[in-house]
């Protein structure tokens, strides 16, 4: 992938994939949160899980199209050494191969081209925080506001995890207006991320809310104050103080009662959901949306260090990675069937998933995800006759895969919900004989109509 890295964010003109009417399965959060405050606050979380988890140190991370200039220019000065270095480190994404995604070789060869011409010429290594920004359309601006809010907050708490933290509430205290470009700039960004408290905290905290406890109703009375004023700035702020003490009362709470080490702050569904779908959707190319990028395995790897934050684990990410391939696939005009055929592959992991759980918050989602992917297929399969053509005939196999699959899944978790021992039923014979029948009915309605009119 070739990097963009000046301050201007690229923005796409094609259709937001927010714009189909496909609904969200794992839910609705109950506030008004654009896509852009969902991004910027999955921005946030995951720079400091990063910052985190190593201390501080950068990660440094040389791209693709890098590390193929660096092949060339080895073969040049016929190194051995690093020639096979560099071998190994352009090796395909395996992310990609497991599920099925082509590689896009266009750019490195493109790369080749030039390479030898580029020997003994400065390189900028590009770091992986730098993709992720430009991949989640956050400026150069905001990245650095957040890393010198983070600079602060380790220097004021040594030793202190991430997950012991409740970063909104962190970076509230560290910024006052004349951090921003000007005091509106300041206010959008303050009640961002009082909506993230309120969200996480209040609409779909990780426990449920104590209906006797007096801090979530002190919290509310807090945002709804902000919301008509902004709150006093400074860490040592009246306001600032009154608002640390219910958030962190909140958040600290444990199913025995005790104090947890841990702050429950994001973790709670839908929200964890919807913030871990903004860091996956960055795994498709900014410039070529339907393209998932070819550092996708090294960007995965960099997300699972949110997962303690969010609450995600791999049967989450297995089933929010297939969704989010299977919209992109519906989003983008449904021109990219390799997307069709990911979402299908990544379904069976999800199938074993599924019947190595029986947790009913699991289940939930994943019957709402299966169920719209399935409403989806079966709006074409139901009336084949009329949905595919000459033109278009090739996608109606991975439709059908992918409908089959999802009907699978939901059949095994609907006998294992209601412990009923299931019938051995040929699934994928009996959704094709269904299929058959549906659109042969309505090819022959269609037929009558225009005979008898």
């Amino acid at each position: 992938m070739v990097l963009n890295t000046t301050t201007t964010v690229p923005n796409s003109t094609k259709t937001s994939i927010e714009d189909d009417d496909l609904p969200n399965p794992f839910g609705d959060l109950g506030l008004d949160l654009t896509d852009s405050e969902l991004r910027e606050t999955a921005y946030e979380i995951l720079i400091g899980a990063c910052r985190s988890s190593v201390a501080g140190k950068p990660l440094t991370y040389i791209s693709n199209s890098e590390k193929s200039l660096d092949r060339s220019a080895s073969m040049a000065s016929s190194s051995g050494p690093s020639l096979q270095r560099s071998l190994t480190s352009t090796a395909a994404s395996k992310v990609k191969k497991a599920l099925g995604l082509k590689s896009k070789k266009k750019d490195l060869e493109s790369v080749n081209q030039n390479a030898v011409s580029s020997v003994g010429k400065a390189k900028r290594a590009v770091t992986i925080g730098e993709l992720i920004r430009i991949q989640m359309r956050v400026s150069e601006q905001t990245d650095s506001r957040v890393r010198r809010a983070l600079l602060r907050v380790a220097a004021g708490q040594l030793g202190r995890r991430m997950e012991s933290m409740v970063l909104p509430l962190e970076l509230l205290q560290q910024f006052k207006s004349s951090d921003f470009s000007s005091q509106q700039e300041f206010e959008a960004w303050q009640k961002r991320n009082l909506k993230i408290l309120e969200a996480g905290l209040l609409l779909h905290p990780h426990l449920p809310l104590d209906k006797a406890g007096t801090a979530s109703q002190q919290l509310r009375q807090i945002i709804d104050l902000a919301s008509d004023r902004p709150m006093e700035s400074g860490k040592h702020s009246e306001s600032m103080q009154a608002l640390r003490s219910v958030v962190m009362s909140l958040a600290c709470r444990s199913f025995d009662g005790s104090v947890s080490q841990t702050c429950h702050w994001a973790d709670g569904i839908p929200l964890n959901l919807r913030l871990y779908q903004v860091l996956l959707e960055a795994c498709f190319d900014i410039n070529e949306e339907t393209s998932v990028i070819e550092e996708v395995d090294e960007v995965l790897e960099l997300m699972k260090k949110t997962w303690v934050i969010l609450g995600i684990n791999q049967m989450l990410h297995n089933l929010c990675f297939s969704w989010v391939l299977f919209h992109r696939y519906v989003a983008t005009g449904q021109i990219e069937t390799d997307l069709l055929f990911a979402a299908d592959n990544l379904l069976m992991d999800v199938q074993k998933d599924a019947k190595a759980t029986k947790d009913p918050a699991y289940s939930k989602i994943l019957s709402s995800t299966l169920s719209s992917i399935l409403g989806w297929a079966e709006r074409g399969l139901l009336a084949y006759h009329g949905s595919f053509y000459r033109g278009n005939i090739d996608i109606m196999q991975n439709v059908l895969s992918l409908g089959v699959s999802a009907a699978k899944i939901l059949v095994e978790e609907i006998s294992s919900e209601y412990r009923r021992k299931r019938n051995e039923v040929d699934v994928a014979c009996d959704r094709v004989d269904t299929y058959i029948r549906s659109s042969v009915r309505n090819a022959y309605a269609q037929a009558s109509f225009h005979i008898f009119t």
